[in-house]
């Protein structure tokens, strides 16, 4: 049974004094009983502060981005070791933003993925089509190569510990108001799913968690979540709202 993971990633967004109040307030709006494992993803330079806040409570702490390399003159770059260091226990790699606006490659992805998952930081994994690329019909070529690129090196060892997840964030529906329907997200869930069993196993496939990220709100969580192959949310805007975002995370049960 894959237990659902739901992320709230606050990209560069909130002051320090809103991201505290705000990791706060879920803190008491998310119950612990909850079945899902939630996760929040603030800035780089809230960190810090917010791990203090979640320290002890039932909520986990992410990051947006890690550098490959351990040390070194490597200006504005931040490890895998350091975000251990604030308690960190997740790590964006490759979000859309990422290889679209900051234009990284496949290759540099593989590297941040491997130095995450070396470290023990649970890697989530993400990967999306552009409009342009779905109207085209390349959805599963590009998710395909993504997979193959991402993954290439990454030992089994990794993914039986549960440090790999995948997270779906059609770019079309990043921040545009159009989500995929439940149906079109089970049908590419299961896709990919598909073909991580050809790049790996077919028992580990089974394993690793597939987020949905794209316009996720509380109206449209617990359709997507009902899917069988929907193993969690990437949730963005929405996550910035405390009760809009708890509400997600209630539709996980």
């Amino acid at each position: 049974m894959r237990a659902k993971l739901i992320a709230g990633n606050w990209k560069m967004n909130l002051g320090k004094a809103d991201s505290l109040t705000l990791a706060h307030d879920l803190i008491h709006k998310i119950p612990k009983h909850s079945k899902a494992q939630v996760l929040l993803i603030p800035t780089f330079l809230h960190l810090d502060a917010v791990a203090h806040v979640v320290a002890k409570s039932h909520l986990l702490l992410g990051a947006q981005d890690v550098y490959f390399e351990k040390t070194g003159a490597f200006t504005g770059e931040i490890s895998a070791g350091m975000l251990l260091e604030l308690g960190v226990s997740h790590v964006l790699i490759g979000h859309s933003e990422r290889r679209h606006v900051l234009h990284e490659t496949d290759a540099v992805l593989n590297k941040k993925l491997l130095a995450a998952t070396a470290e023990k930081l649970v890697a989530i994994y993400c990967i999306g089509e552009t409009l342009q690329e779905r109207d085209a019909g390349k959805t599963a070529e590009v998710l395909q190569h993504q997979l193959k690129a991402g993954l290439v090196h990454l030992s089994h060892d990794v993914i039986e510990k549960g440090h790999l997840v995948i997270a779906y964030e059609p770019v079309w529906a990043i921040g545009t108001g159009h989500t995929a329907t439940p149906e079109h997200a089970q049908e590419t869930h299961a896709f990919i799913r598909a073909r991580l069993s050809e790049i790996l196993t077919p028992e580990l496939a089974a394993a690793i968690r597939i987020q949905y990220g794209g316009s996720v709100k509380k109206s449209n969580a617990a359709e997507l979540l009902a899917k069988p192959d929907v193993d969690g949310l990437l949730v963005g805007g929405a996550s910035l709202i405390a009760d809009e975002f708890a509400a997600i995370v209630q539709a996980a049960g």
